[in-house]
């Protein structure tokens, strides 16, 4: 899946957030940080500057965190600073399989056009193939049908609804898998 230039800022943006956070904990919690020993170091030295000096750091910090596993790094922070920054990234998530799959749905109904084959509400679509891979269980063909409608009809309800439903399966997913490590 490409990602638009203003989907890389956000991204980017997301983790200098998320470096920010890192560096406002106290000292000994940023010792705890599950990331390499120098962004470590350079996290503690971020927690000891002044505000605009700190703010370079803050985007010279996020420049190195953009190769490492972000996942474990948000998990972290929830711990120590409460869920919300954790849930925020998961609806920047949902937000973007739900434009990817409107994208793919579009494209789809041009190109169908173009060779003169009617498109169906059933169609095939590679975004939903990879949404399936990393959430088993979500409801494809509802998903595309969705996708159609809001295609013929430009009706952002469709749009809407595709991301409840794409929330839903997040949620469910995550509900089973913290039963499953709880046993």
């Amino acid at each position: 899946m490409q990602i638009s230039r203003s989907e890389q800022k956000r991204r980017v943006k997301e983790i200098e957030e998320l470096v920010t956070k890192l560096a406002n904990l106290p000292p000994q919690v940023i010792q705890q940080v599950p990331c390499a020993d120098e962004i470590r170091a350079l996290l503690a030295e971020a927690a000891a500057m002044e505000v605009r000096s700190r703010q370079r750091h803050i985007k010279y910090v996020t420049k190195y965190m953009q190769e490492e596993p972000l996942e474990p790094l948000y998990n972290f922070v929830s711990q120590h600073q409460g869920k919300a920054l954790a849930a925020k990234r998961q609806l920047h998530e949902i937000e973007l399989w739900r434009d990817a799959l409107i994208n793919e749905a579009i494209d789809t109904e041009q190109h169908s056009h173009q060779q003169g084959i009617d498109w169906q509400e059933h169609w095939q679509s590679r975004i939903l193939q990879e949404i399936a891979a990393k959430i088993p269980g979500i409801d494809s063909p509802g998903l595309a049908k969705l996708a159609y409608l809001f295609v013929r009809t430009r009706n952002p309800r469709h749009s809407r609804e595709i991301f409840r439903h794409l929330r839903a399966a997040v949620e469910s997913h995550q509900r089973v898998q913290a039963n499953q490590s709880r046993k």
